[in-house]
Parts: C-alpha cells; sequence; structure tokens
C-alpha cells in the first residue's frame, strides 16, 4: 500500500508514506505523535526503514471511521504537504 491519499478499508483509514529513509520516517512519526497527543486520538502504524503506514478508526465508536479519523487524516497530511 503505497498510497498518495487515504482510503477507506476494512473500517479503517489508510495511507502509506514513504520517505528517504529511517530517520525522516522516524521524524514524521514524532511530529504525528504531537498531533495524535493534541487530539487524544492514536493511529495504529507501522514503520519499515523509510516507509509509514496509518490506519486510523475510532476505538470508543466500535473500531469505525468517524470524522475525528478525517480530522486527524487531515492534520497528517498537512505534515506532508
Amino acid at each position: 500500500m503505497n498510497t498518495l491519499e487515504w482510503l477507506e478499508q476494512g473500517n479503517r483509514l489508510c495511507r502509506s508514506f514513504q520517505f528517504n529513509d529511517f530517520s525522516e520516517a522516524f521524524a514524521f512519526m514524532t511530529r504525528v505523535s504531537l498531533i495524535a497527543e493534541k487530539m487524544d486520538h492514536h493511529p495504529s502504524w507501522t514503520n519499515e526503514y523509510g516507509r509509514v503506514d496509518i490506519r486510523l478508526s475510532t476505538h470508543e465508536a466500535g473500531d469505525v471511521v468517524t470524522e475525528k479519523d478525517h480530522r486527524m487524516a487531515e492534520e497528517i497530511d498537512r505534515l506532508v504537504l
């Protein structure tokens, strides 16, 4: 999954981000973590070298995609624009 936009798959809002190296990917994850803390909304994610896969869903709504996930996706997108 290497997408340029968020896709809704299996009750998750998903996107993959590709960076030049691990350091860039980790810096991105650090910035996302600050957004997550501010919003009190934490993503499921994985990182492998320069790639970060993010999956968003709202746990308290039954693990489905809600407006909260879309707002967080918009905030994350601002980091890479």
